[in-house]
């Protein structure tokens, strides 16, 4: 067992010890993460010390360690955003918690409350508002500190390493249809089954949708095909666009969550008249939208980001339920460097989760 997995203490100054934990850490942009010793969160007012027992790899957090997006992250940094665990300690004014309460610490680490979109149950468009393992540190460590009232308590019986990526790809993509507004019974066509295409899925058939599964690899369609796919398109053997309005007249909804410029433009013009494309995945490309198109046709064009704290929990139930699972493979801490590597090349089918023990 190495030191950190102990509660290490170092001596900062003459008779002063600080409990450390183990953390993987981005330095510097495009370096490998470092796995070190640092110190363990201080609790502030409101508070919650979380004993993180696994956190889900995104592909965001991926973006964050290679600072490829124009708001750039803190550095140093701990990453991670789906870290899920138990309640070692509280500070005061926490009353809603308990030492010893499962619970999992979002990608919305907290926002101001004030605001008119935190007013209107918009807080993921808030302004003032910090964003677990991007802006503030995050779950690739033993411990994580978050505010009490932003983190969702979790069900006893629920696996922490399969209900960690709930925390994000699952709340990220519920939300997506959600906003999407599609029906029982529309078809919806999910671009890219990788770690939330995977999820988002599920949710799909669970909320009474025919889905059409596309992706260019095709052991992530054989996946698409055991979560219930009714439709799966190999992009680089078929085109998208034509096979989908062949076959079903074109989908209700479109959900992106693909990084690439030409999933995007293949969702768009897979959408029929009146139908919605929601962009999830962030690829730095521009989106070329047809105006003549878009107004002719009816066509609405949105962006979904994550989910507030009432869909997270509402994204919870479909799990506690049964109803979404997500495919995982479980690596340790120390692995993450190679965890990267495999996500930056496409070749993880589903998600890879952390643990810490």
């Amino acid at each position: 067992m190495s030191a950190a997995n102990q509660g290490s203490t170092v001596k900062v100054k003459a008779g002063q010890e600080v409990k450390t934990m183990k953390a993987a850490v981005v330095n510097e942009f495009n370096q490998k993460l470092e796995i070190k010793n640092v110190p363990v969160p201080e609790l502030e007012y409101g508070e919650i010390l979380v004993k993180i027992k696994a956190c889900g790899v995104c592909h965001t957090d991926l973006h964050a360690a290679h600072g490829d997006w124009p708001v750039k992250p803190k550095l140093p940094l701990i990453p991670g955003h789906e870290g899920v665990g138990i309640i070692e300690k509280v500070a005061e004014g926490v009353t809603s918690l308990k030492v010893g309460d499962r619970v999992g610490i979002p990608w919305l680490y907290s926002a101001c409350g004030e605001c008119e979109y935190c007013l209107t149950g918009r807080e993921t468009l808030c302004p003032k508002q910090l964003n677990a393992g991007y802006s503030i540190d995050g779950a690739y460590a033993e411990y994580c500190k978050a505010p009490a009232q932003y983190v969702v308590k979790i069900p006893e019986g629920l696996d922490f390493a399969e209900i960690s990526p709930i925390f994000c790809a699952g709340v990220t993509t519920y939300k997506a249809l959600k906003v999407s507004e599609a029906k029982p019974g529309d078809w919806v066509a999910i671009y890219g089954i990788g770690g939330l295409g995977h999820v988002a899925l599920q949710y799909a058939k669970a909320m009474g949708f025919n889905v059409v599964a596309v992706d260019i690899q095709d052991d992530k369609l054989d996946l698409a095909k055991e979560l219930g796919a009714d439709l799966t398109i190999n992009g680089l053997k078929t085109d998208p666009i034509e096979d989908i309005q062949n076959k079903v007249g074109g989908v209700q909804a479109a959900i992106s969550v693909a990084v690439t410029k030409k999933a995007f433009e293949q969702a768009y013009k897979s959408v029929k008249r009146g139908g919605t494309l929601v962009a999830v995945g962030l690829p730095n490309a521009e989106l070329p939208i047809p105006i003549f198109d878009t107004v002719l046709n009816g066509v609405t064009v949105k962006g979904s980001i994550v989910g507030t704290r009432k869909d997270l929990q509402e994204a919870i139930q479909f799990a506690a339920e049964g109803k979404v699972r997500t495919n995982i493979e479980t690596k340790p801490l120390d692995n993450i460097n190679e965890v990267f590597e495999r996500l930056d090349k496409g070749e993880i089918n589903g998600r890879v989760v952390l643990t810490m023990e």
